[in-house]
Protein backbone atom coordinates (compact mmCIF):
# COMPACT_ATOMS: atom_id res chain seq x y z
CA UNK A 1 0.00 0.00 0.00
CA UNK A 2 1.74 3.15 -0.94
CA UNK A 3 0.46 6.38 1.37
CA UNK A 4 0.67 10.18 0.13
CA UNK A 5 1.33 12.28 3.13
CA UNK A 6 0.70 16.30 3.28
CA UNK A 7 2.64 17.70 5.84
CA UNK A 8 4.34 21.18 7.05
CA UNK A 9 7.21 21.95 9.40
CA UNK A 10 9.45 24.89 10.96
CA UNK A 11 12.62 24.18 9.67
CA UNK A 12 14.44 26.69 11.96
CA UNK A 13 15.60 23.11 14.03
CA UNK A 14 16.17 20.91 10.96
CA UNK A 15 19.37 20.14 8.57
CA UNK A 16 16.76 19.75 5.93
CA UNK A 17 14.45 17.21 5.10
CA UNK A 18 16.90 14.35 3.43
CA UNK A 19 17.67 12.16 6.36
CA UNK A 20 21.61 12.12 7.73
CA UNK A 21 23.33 9.85 10.11
CA UNK A 22 23.56 12.06 13.30
CA UNK A 23 21.76 14.78 12.31
CA UNK A 24 18.16 16.13 12.96
CA UNK A 25 16.33 15.92 9.54
CA UNK A 26 12.70 15.57 8.88
CA UNK A 27 12.22 12.48 6.97
CA UNK A 28 14.09 10.88 9.86
CA UNK A 29 12.03 12.25 12.18
CA UNK A 30 8.72 11.36 10.12
CA UNK A 31 9.62 8.21 9.26
CA UNK A 32 10.70 6.77 12.78
CA UNK A 33 7.36 8.36 14.07
CA UNK A 34 5.22 6.16 11.25
CA UNK A 35 7.66 2.94 12.05
CA UNK A 36 6.48 3.49 15.68
CA UNK A 37 3.47 4.07 15.52
CA UNK A 38 2.71 1.34 12.54
CA UNK A 39 5.10 -1.31 15.25
CA UNK A 40 7.43 -1.70 11.99
CA UNK A 41 11.39 -3.11 12.25
CA UNK A 42 13.27 -0.42 11.74
CA UNK A 43 14.53 0.39 8.20
CA UNK A 44 11.31 -1.11 6.70
CA UNK A 45 10.22 2.20 5.64
CA UNK A 46 11.23 4.70 3.15
CA UNK A 47 9.80 8.71 2.78
CA UNK A 48 10.00 10.19 -0.43
CA UNK A 49 9.41 13.47 -0.74
CA UNK A 50 8.32 16.52 -3.46
CA UNK A 51 10.87 19.03 -2.42
CA UNK A 52 14.02 18.06 -0.95
CA UNK A 53 14.13 21.59 1.41
CA UNK A 54 17.60 22.44 2.69
CA UNK A 55 18.46 23.10 6.01
CA UNK A 56 16.56 26.05 7.47
CA UNK A 57 13.73 25.91 5.05
CA UNK A 58 10.47 26.13 6.16
CA UNK A 59 7.13 23.97 4.43
CA UNK A 60 3.47 24.64 4.68
CA UNK A 61 2.57 22.18 1.38
CA UNK A 62 5.12 19.13 1.61
CA UNK A 63 4.17 16.14 -0.03
CA UNK A 64 5.38 12.78 0.46
CA UNK A 65 4.70 9.03 -0.26
CA UNK A 66 5.77 5.55 2.02
CA UNK A 67 5.06 1.96 0.84
CA UNK A 68 3.87 0.04 3.75
CA UNK A 69 4.81 -3.73 3.52
CA UNK A 70 2.39 -6.28 3.15
CA UNK A 71 3.07 -7.59 6.42
CA UNK A 72 2.12 -4.76 8.17
CA UNK A 73 -1.19 -4.52 6.44
CA UNK A 74 -1.97 -8.12 7.40
CA UNK A 75 0.14 -8.39 10.47
CA UNK A 76 -1.00 -6.30 14.07
CA UNK A 77 -4.11 -5.58 14.69
CA UNK A 78 -3.28 -2.58 15.30
CA UNK A 79 -1.35 -1.30 12.50
CA UNK A 80 -4.45 -3.13 10.26
CA UNK A 81 -6.68 -0.85 12.41
CA UNK A 82 -4.75 2.43 11.81
CA UNK A 83 -4.24 1.70 7.73
CA UNK A 84 -8.06 1.57 7.96
CA UNK A 85 -8.48 4.61 9.38
CA UNK A 86 -5.90 6.75 8.02
CA UNK A 87 -7.38 10.20 9.91
CA UNK A 88 -6.31 8.06 13.24
CA UNK A 89 -2.87 7.16 12.20
CA UNK A 90 -2.03 10.75 11.02
CA UNK A 91 -3.14 11.69 14.47
CA UNK A 92 -1.03 9.27 16.07
CA UNK A 93 1.65 10.19 14.51
CA UNK A 94 1.22 13.77 15.27
CA UNK A 95 1.25 12.77 19.02
CA UNK A 96 5.04 11.34 18.30
CA UNK A 97 6.42 13.67 16.24
CA UNK A 98 7.55 17.15 17.77
CA UNK A 99 5.79 20.38 17.37
CA UNK A 100 7.68 21.71 14.69
CA UNK A 101 6.27 19.50 12.52
CA UNK A 102 2.63 18.62 11.59
CA UNK A 103 0.88 15.63 9.51
CA UNK A 104 -2.03 17.48 7.91
CA UNK A 105 -3.08 14.46 5.87
CA UNK A 106 -2.58 10.98 5.18
CA UNK A 107 -4.48 9.13 2.52
CA UNK A 108 -4.06 5.98 -0.25
CA UNK A 109 -2.33 6.82 -2.93
CA UNK A 110 -3.85 6.59 -6.17
CA UNK A 111 -2.31 4.14 -8.79
CA UNK A 112 1.37 5.67 -10.07
CA UNK A 113 1.60 8.50 -7.71
CA UNK A 114 4.91 9.37 -7.12
CA UNK A 115 5.48 12.55 -4.95
CA UNK A 116 8.56 13.43 -6.42
CA UNK A 117 8.33 13.01 -10.13
CA UNK A 118 4.32 13.02 -10.70
CA UNK A 119 4.21 16.61 -9.20
CA UNK A 120 4.02 19.15 -11.77
CA UNK A 121 5.44 21.71 -10.20
CA UNK A 122 6.39 23.31 -6.44
CA UNK A 123 5.74 26.90 -5.76
CA UNK A 124 7.89 28.36 -2.94
CA UNK A 125 7.96 31.87 -1.35
CA UNK A 126 10.73 34.20 0.22
CA UNK A 127 9.80 36.79 2.42
CA UNK A 128 12.11 40.09 3.53
CA UNK A 129 11.43 42.78 5.34
CA UNK A 130 13.75 45.96 4.72
CA UNK A 131 12.15 48.77 6.93
CA UNK A 132 13.58 49.00 10.31
CA UNK A 133 10.46 50.23 11.93
CA UNK A 134 8.42 46.75 10.34
CA UNK A 135 11.06 44.26 12.11
CA UNK A 136 9.19 42.26 14.59
CA UNK A 137 11.37 39.93 16.52
CA UNK A 138 8.53 36.98 16.68
CA UNK A 139 8.52 36.52 12.70
CA UNK A 140 12.43 36.49 13.03
CA UNK A 141 12.46 32.89 11.78
CA UNK A 142 10.49 32.90 8.53
CA UNK A 143 11.14 36.54 6.95
CA UNK A 144 14.56 37.84 6.12
CA UNK A 145 15.74 41.13 7.50
CA UNK A 146 17.32 43.57 5.13
CA UNK A 147 19.36 46.70 6.15
CA UNK A 148 18.86 49.26 3.37
CA UNK A 149 15.56 49.48 0.92
CA UNK A 150 14.54 47.28 -2.05
CA UNK A 151 12.64 48.74 -5.51
CA UNK A 152 10.58 45.99 -5.72
CA UNK A 153 9.25 47.37 -9.18
CA UNK A 154 13.17 46.71 -10.42
CA UNK A 155 13.10 43.52 -8.61
CA UNK A 156 9.62 41.78 -9.85
CA UNK A 157 11.41 42.96 -13.60
CA UNK A 158 14.51 41.01 -13.26
CA UNK A 159 12.77 37.83 -11.69
CA UNK A 160 10.53 37.64 -15.20
CA UNK A 161 13.10 37.76 -17.44
CA UNK A 162 13.83 34.62 -15.88
CA UNK A 163 10.73 32.54 -16.66
CA UNK A 164 10.88 30.03 -19.27
CA UNK A 165 12.75 26.46 -19.88
CA UNK A 166 16.44 27.60 -19.22
CA UNK A 167 19.93 26.73 -18.27
CA UNK A 168 19.75 27.27 -14.60
CA UNK A 169 23.51 26.51 -13.78
CA UNK A 170 24.33 30.40 -12.84
CA UNK A 171 21.89 29.85 -10.04
CA UNK A 172 21.99 26.29 -8.68
CA UNK A 173 25.54 24.36 -6.67
CA UNK A 174 27.15 21.86 -8.84
CA UNK A 175 26.58 18.21 -8.33
CA UNK A 176 27.75 15.22 -10.14
CA UNK A 177 25.63 14.46 -12.89
CA UNK A 178 23.10 16.45 -12.35
CA UNK A 179 21.47 18.52 -15.26
CA UNK A 180 20.49 22.00 -13.86
CA UNK A 181 17.72 22.92 -16.67
CA UNK A 182 14.49 23.62 -15.59
CA UNK A 183 11.12 25.34 -16.90
CA UNK A 184 10.54 28.37 -14.04
CA UNK A 185 6.52 28.79 -14.49
CA UNK A 186 6.40 31.80 -12.34
CA UNK A 187 8.95 34.09 -10.87
CA UNK A 188 7.47 37.40 -9.07
CA UNK A 189 8.10 39.95 -6.36
CA UNK A 190 5.31 42.49 -4.86
CA UNK A 191 5.19 44.06 -1.59
CA UNK A 192 2.07 43.29 0.56
CA UNK A 193 -0.12 45.73 2.56
CA UNK A 194 2.16 45.49 5.55
CA UNK A 195 5.22 46.45 3.85
CA UNK A 196 6.91 42.91 3.14
CA UNK A 197 8.23 41.96 0.30
CA UNK A 198 6.94 38.65 -0.84
CA UNK A 199 8.77 36.94 -3.97
CA UNK A 200 7.13 33.69 -5.09
CA UNK A 201 8.76 31.28 -7.75
CA UNK A 202 7.24 28.19 -9.42
CA UNK A 203 9.18 25.80 -11.47
CA UNK A 204 8.43 22.06 -12.40
CA UNK A 205 11.32 21.29 -10.34
CA UNK A 206 14.20 23.14 -8.74
CA UNK A 207 17.55 22.45 -8.24
CA UNK A 208 20.19 22.89 -5.18
CA UNK A 209 20.05 26.14 -3.30
CA UNK A 210 18.32 27.68 -7.09
CA UNK A 211 15.69 29.44 -5.30
CA UNK A 212 18.09 31.34 -2.89
CA UNK A 213 20.68 32.04 -5.42
CA UNK A 214 17.76 34.12 -7.41
CA UNK A 215 17.04 35.96 -4.56
CA UNK A 216 20.09 36.77 -4.01
CA UNK A 217 20.34 37.99 -7.88
CA UNK A 218 17.72 39.76 -6.91
CA UNK A 219 18.42 41.87 -3.67
CA UNK A 220 21.23 42.90 -6.14
CA UNK A 221 18.84 44.56 -8.57
CA UNK A 222 16.48 45.80 -5.82
CA UNK A 223 19.37 47.77 -4.16
CA UNK A 224 20.48 49.05 -7.34
CA UNK A 225 24.21 47.50 -7.60
CA UNK A 226 22.63 45.92 -10.61
CA UNK A 227 20.37 46.90 -13.21
CA UNK A 228 17.27 44.42 -13.77
CA UNK A 229 19.03 43.34 -17.26
CA UNK A 230 21.66 41.89 -15.05
CA UNK A 231 19.60 38.36 -14.27
CA UNK A 232 19.06 37.28 -17.22
CA UNK A 233 23.01 38.33 -18.70
CA UNK A 234 23.89 35.80 -15.48
CA UNK A 235 21.61 33.28 -16.51
CA UNK A 236 23.26 33.20 -19.77
CA UNK A 237 26.50 33.22 -18.84
CA UNK A 238 25.79 29.61 -17.63
CA UNK A 239 28.38 29.88 -13.98
CA UNK A 240 27.88 31.13 -10.84
CA UNK A 241 28.99 34.81 -10.28
CA UNK A 242 30.49 36.39 -7.02
CA UNK A 243 27.49 38.42 -7.12
CA UNK A 244 25.24 36.78 -6.74
CA UNK A 245 24.73 35.58 -3.24
CA UNK A 246 22.84 32.59 -1.87
CA UNK A 247 20.42 34.18 0.81
CA UNK A 248 20.04 32.62 4.12
CA UNK A 249 17.29 29.81 4.07
CA UNK A 250 14.97 31.14 6.81
CA UNK A 251 12.65 33.49 4.66
CA UNK A 252 12.19 30.22 2.10
CA UNK A 253 9.15 28.15 2.22
CA UNK A 254 7.62 25.82 0.13
CA UNK A 255 4.28 26.37 -0.47
CA UNK A 256 2.71 23.98 -2.40
CA UNK A 257 3.26 21.00 -4.81
CA UNK A 258 0.76 20.04 -7.37
CA UNK A 259 0.07 16.97 -9.44
CA UNK A 260 -2.35 15.91 -12.61
CA UNK A 261 -5.39 14.24 -12.37
CA UNK A 262 -4.85 10.34 -11.28
CA UNK A 263 -5.33 9.11 -15.24
CA UNK A 264 -2.08 10.99 -15.85
CA UNK A 265 0.08 10.49 -13.52
CA UNK A 266 2.09 7.77 -14.93
CA UNK A 267 2.78 9.88 -18.18
CA UNK A 268 3.78 12.68 -15.79
CA UNK A 269 6.29 10.09 -13.72
CA UNK A 270 7.77 9.22 -17.69
CA UNK A 271 8.39 12.37 -18.32
CA UNK A 272 10.15 13.64 -15.10
CA UNK A 273 12.40 10.87 -15.15
CA UNK A 274 13.39 11.39 -18.62
CA UNK A 275 17.04 13.48 -19.37
CA UNK A 276 15.89 16.98 -19.66
CA UNK A 277 17.37 18.90 -22.84
CA UNK A 278 17.19 22.67 -24.03
CA UNK A 279 16.24 21.51 -27.29
CA UNK A 280 13.46 19.25 -26.45
CA UNK A 281 11.85 20.88 -22.92
CA UNK A 282 12.19 16.89 -21.33
CA UNK A 283 12.27 16.53 -18.22
CA UNK A 284 14.18 14.69 -15.92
Amino acid sequence: MRLRIDLAYDGADFRGWAAQPGLRTVQAELTSALTTVLRLPEGSLRVTCAGRTDSGVHARGQVAHVDVPEDAEQGSETAARQLGQLDVLARRVNGVLAKDARVRRISVAPEAFDARFAALWRRYAYRIVDDPARVDPLVRNHVLFWPRALDVAAMDEAARSLVGLHDFAAFCKHREGATTIRTLLEFGWTRTSEGMLLGHVQADAFCHSMVRALVGCMIAVGEGRKDPAWAAEILTGRRRDQNVVVVPAHGLTLEEVAYPDDAELAERVAQASARRTLAEGAEG
